[in-house]
Parts: structure tokens; sequence; C-alpha cells
């Protein structure tokens, strides 16, 4: 009997042991996943990026919501995942946008677009668990568009810096897409021809991983 005991009582050790030590519980979900929510946690280190919706653009307009100003018909987001926690909670990466294949439209005295480039990159950025993506920039690298314009007087410079050092998007399972919408930036320098401020609008999506797997936010 006392053997008994003994046993019984060890088991019971090992057990408990074994149900602390043991893998993470189902309710262990990582805020950003692969496949599936709950599914396959992104590791740190990995990759995730996504194109605009096929056929969409992405906008630069001259006001919110607006049909006037600077549309690319490509555009990409990736991001590099630095820290990746337990749900609910904020993943942290480091992100990059770009931009090609642009035109303007509406903007008086300007014909066309030489080059957009985006500067001080990567950004910090973070994927909450309600979906909230935050883009933020610093002040010695703030989130900064260099647009090289073509005018009726040659070409020109415009700078813009984002309003309050940062944009903020949605992060929507349903489609595994990031969408940012009339986030405001402001003329740094530049002539008249640059108009003093820009909305940009983009939707990206599917948000996978290298290996193709959509990303869901938890």
């Amino acid at each position: 009997m006392q053997k008994n005991r003994i046993t019984a009582a060890a088991l019971s050790g090992t057990a408990v042991a074994l149900l602390l030590a043991g893998p993470a519980r189902a309710d262990d979900t990582a805020v950003l996943t692969t496949d599936t929510l709950a599914g396959t946690a992104v590791a740190a280190g990995d990759t995730i990026s996504a194109g605009i919706v096929a056929g969409s653009q992405a906008v630069f307009a001259t006001a919110p919501a607006g049909s006037n100003g600077m549309k690319c018909n490509a555009s990409s987001f990736s991001a590099v995942v630095n820290d990746n926690p337990v749900a609910p909670g904020s993943a942290s990466l480091g992100s990059t946008l770009g931009v090609s294949s642009c035109t303007v439209t509406g903007v008086p005295g300007v014909t066309g677009v030489n080059s957009v480039t985006i500067s001080n990159q990567p950004y910090a950025t973070t994927v909450a668990s309600d979906g909230t993506v935050t883009v933020t920039g610093t002040d010695t690298a703030p989130i900064s568009a260099t647009l090289v314009l073509r005018s009726l007087l040659g070409s020109v410079t415009c700078v813009f810096v984002a309003n309050g050092n940062g944009i903020t998007g949605v992060a929507d399972n349903t489609d595994n897409s990031i969408s940012f919408t009339d986030q405001q930036f402001n003329k740094s320098s530049g002539p008249a021809a640059c108009v003093a401020n820009g909305y940009f609008t983009a939707k990206y999506t599917p948000v996978a991983n290298a290996a193709g797997s959509p990303v869901f936010v938890n």
C-alpha cells in the first residue's frame, strides 16, 4: 500500500509537470498566423508582403476622397516581422512601401511624374489584435515621399512628410488585406506647383509570407 501511494504521487507529479511544460495551449495564439486564424505563428525574421488589389491604384489625392492628384498603377507593402507575441497584443515589424507607374491628373501646371522616392525606410510598424496597423517615422527619419514632377516650367521636386509622423491602416482577415485611407501628408518643401497636402489611399492584398501562405491577425 505504501508503495502504491508513492507511485500514485509520482505519477501525479509527472502529470502536473507535463501540463506546465507542455506545448502552448490553443489559446496561446500569436498575433500573426498563417493559413488560418489561430494557425501557425509567423516567425520573427519572416517577411510578409502584398501588392495592391488588381485593377486598383495607390492614390495620393489633393483632397480626402478626391479624384485629382497622383495615381500609381503599381504599389507594394512589405514588412519583416521583428516580434510576434501571443494575442491579444501587437506584433512589431519593419515595413517598406513602394509605388511606381504613376500619373498626375487635375493638378494645374503639372503634366506628369518622373519619379517617386519613399525615404527613410524601413518604418517601425505595429499590427494590433484589433486590426489597427500603425506605421511610424521619427523626427530625424520621417515618413517622407519625394515626387519629381513634370510641369509647364520644367521639372519640379516636391517633398511630403506624413502628418504627425505616422499613418494608420486597417488589417482585414476577410481578404487578408491592409488598407490605408486618406492618410495625410504635408508639403515639406517645393515650389507652388506642389500641392499643400496629399492624401494617401491604397489597399494591399493578399498579405502573405514568402511561401505564399495568407497572413491572419488574431
